[in-house]
């Protein structure tokens, strides 16, 4: 096993998570193999902090990012459970990713950040945590064709009045229809 998939202490992962997906589960389950103690960090934590600049295309919409951050930790928290993973191995954090430097006080900085790149913006992050003089371990990089699904299609099947349970953990449908958080 190389350095780079031996199992560290601890990893963190992050995302905006709206809603957690299949695809989310496939980058947390596979980060979660990777290390003993997993951090999920949830970016875009307070809306009113999350300037343009940092997110390329709809990524910096409100439309973009309908639940807030107290919904997504019980949406990852259910995801996670329901797959197995204890509550002592993981913790759901914000995760500040447009100020870096708040970074510290979230998650341990001598931790291995995990990635997975599809796009531009995937590649900038992984620079950006390099810059910094984080270990960073990218999973994947898979052109955007490839991905499970996105949260985008997601929230379009919601308000269409579509079908989109299939596409999410189970205990994230169930979270969703319980709050009657899909409109």
């Amino acid at each position: 096993m190389n350095s780079k998939t031996q199992v560290v202490e601890a990893g963190v992962i992050h995302g905006r998570f709206q809603p957690p997906h299949l695809g989310h589960m496939e980058y947390l389950l596979a980060g979660k193999s990777r290390c003993a103690f997993l951090y999920v960090g949830i970016s875009v934590p307070d809306p009113r902090y999350m300037p343009e600049r940092n997110h390329p295309g709809h990524r910096g919409l409100s439309s973009a990012n309908p639940f807030t951050y107290y919904e997504r930790l019980h949406m990852l928290r259910a995801a996670l459970l329901d797959e197995g993973v204890q509550p002592a191995e993981f913790e759901i954090v914000p995760f500040p990713v447009d100020f870096p430097e708040y970074l510290e006080h979230y998650v341990p900085m001598d931790s291995r950040f995990f990635v997975t790149i599809y796009d531009d913006w995937g590649r900038e992050k992984a620079a950006l945590f390099r810059s910094m003089g984080l270990e960073v371990e990218v999973m994947w990089e898979r052109p955007m064709k490839d991905r499970l699904t996105t949260g985008t299609e997601i929230r379009a099947l919601m308000a269409a009045g579509r079908s989109w349970e299939h596409l999410v953990p189970p205990g994230v449908s169930s979270y969703i229809r319980k709050k009657d958080l899909e409109s």
